[in-house]
This record gives structure tokens, C-alpha cells and sequence, in this order.
């Protein structure tokens, strides 16, 4: 469980905050009541990435080839809103 603290209690208690991730909690950084930053232990979210991206890899490797013409570069960029 996430605990929230505001960036000012954070700035004053930052010892003391990175004492807590050391023995393995997490804080939420808060700058007027919304998340902006996260203080969690180092290597505790490593395996996720690494999760993803072999899904997403494994998912396109069964998708099938499409032959689709190539794009240029200003097809690419092109804004349609």
C-alpha cells in the first residue's frame, strides 16, 4: 500500500521517507492533491517491463504480415483533426 505525502512533507522528511523505501514501502508525491512523482524500492517494478514487452513480442510475432503499401513521410505526420 501506497502511502500519499505532499511534495512539501516530502522535501522535509526526505531521510526519513528513503529510510521507509529501504525497508520496502512506497509513497505517493503529491503536489496540490495530485500524483506527480512515486518513491517505491529500486528493482521493485523491473520484472514488469520486462513482462510487457515480451507479450507485446510474442502477441506481434502470431500477427499476420499485412502487405500495405509504404507511407511517406508526410502521411506519416499527417494531422486529421
Amino acid at each position: 500500500m501506497e502511502e500519499a505525502v505532499s511534495a512539501a512533507e516530502a522535501n522535509r522528511r526526505f531521510s526519513l521517507l528513503l529510510r521507509g523505501v529501504r525497508e520496502g514501502r512506497s509513497y505517493v508525491v503529491t503536489s496540490h492533491g495530485k500524483p506527480v512523482a512515486r518513491l517505491i524500492p529500486a528493482g521493485k517494478h523491473d520484472g514488469v517491463a520486462r513482462s510487457a514487452r515480451a507479450t507485446l513480442l510474442s502477441r506481434l510475432e502470431t500477427q499476420p504480415v499485412m502487405n500495405a503499401p509504404r507511407w511517406t513521410r508526410d502521411e506519416l505526420y499527417e494531422d486529421d483533426r
